[in-house]
């Protein structure tokens, strides 16, 4: 199908852009990458009368560090951050999950702000972020403010940004020395969205757990920090009656929707699945 017809802007900076939020209200749709929204308009699930599109606006890619946290633009595409010496260093976890999103074009135009202001719980950026403990930098016309990732997304493409704000950075702390990590990731075909996925952020003292993050995808009406998994593992071995224990809290905690990748009992277990590799791949990287 072809979309409706729509206005388009390209501001160059970001109180350019917010103020064109702020005059055209909810007829308005920000544009990044568009891999989220494009299809949609051409389906008519969304018919913005007005794009903003944010390719302009320098202020919103590159990645720094800055103050200790590593800042990374909203507007910074998938390939960028697998190629970022200074994520490969502090923050792998992203170089590596980047990998696994989509495919080589998709990552070339794909921002991670655009896969994170979405709010579809298919995309992977979301569960990883919970996993990295990240904040979100918004700004509106009131200013800054920022959000936690485990506190930003609400529903089903429903996030706790307003409708005259933008996601303007992403911060993250960098990893302390011996932390393991690892996102594994279920799905049909390359470029495909997650049948299921988990991402680890894991810290292990004499062989025991002393830290872990876990953060799920597409298992329920949005990206899930599991607590109770996490909980589960602290001050315990990866030994396999705990990683099944994990596995099984992970089951419980899942509400997906079913489609062509499976019904819920699978995508549950594949959950669990996922959990469990990611550990283990983590626990090695410690």
């Amino acid at each position: 199908m072809i979309p409706q017809s729509f206005d388009y802007y390209a501001p160059n900076t970001v109180g350019e852009a917010v103020g064109m939020l702020t005059r055209f209200g909810d007829d308005a749709k920000i544009l990044a990458g568009g891999h989220s929204l494009l299809p949609m308009m051409k389906l008519r699930f969304a018919q913005p009368a007005t794009l903003i599109d944010l390719k302009k606006i320098a202020e919103l890619r590159g990645i720094s560090d800055e103050g200790g946290m590593i800042r990374i633009g909203a507007m910074t595409t998938e390939n960028a951050l697998i190629d970022s010496a200074l994520l490969q260093q502090k923050i792998p976890l992203l170089p590596v999950a980047a990998k696994q999103i989509a495919d080589p074009q998709v990552r070339n135009r794909g921002t991670i702000g655009g896969d994170i202001a979405h709010g579809d719980p298919a995309n992977d950026h979301p569960a990883i972020a919970m996993a990295l403990d990240a904040t979100f930098v918004l700004q509106g016309p009131d200013g800054e403010r920022r959000v936690q990732a485990v506190d930003f997304f609400l529903g089903t493409y429903m996030t706790d940004m307003a409708a005259d704000e933008i996601l303007t950075a992403i911060l993250i702390a960098p990893f302390a020395a011996h932390t393991g990590y690892a996102y594994h990731k279920l799905k049909r075909k390359t470029g495909d969205w997650a049948t299921a996925a988990a991402a680890v952020v894991l810290q292990m003292e004499a062989g025991k757990v002393s830290m872990v993050r876990i953060g799920l995808t597409n298992v329920a009406q949005t990206a899930l920090r599991a607590y109770d998994a996490e909980a589960a593992l602290i001050g315990k071995s990866l030994d396999e009656a705990t990683l099944e224990e994990v596995a099984q809290i992970v089951r419980g905690l899942c509400d997906p929707a079913e489609d062509l990748r499976g019904d819920a009992e699978y995508k549950s277990a594949m959950a669990g699945e996922m959990t469990k590799r990611a550990l283990r791949a983590a626990a090695e990287r410690c």
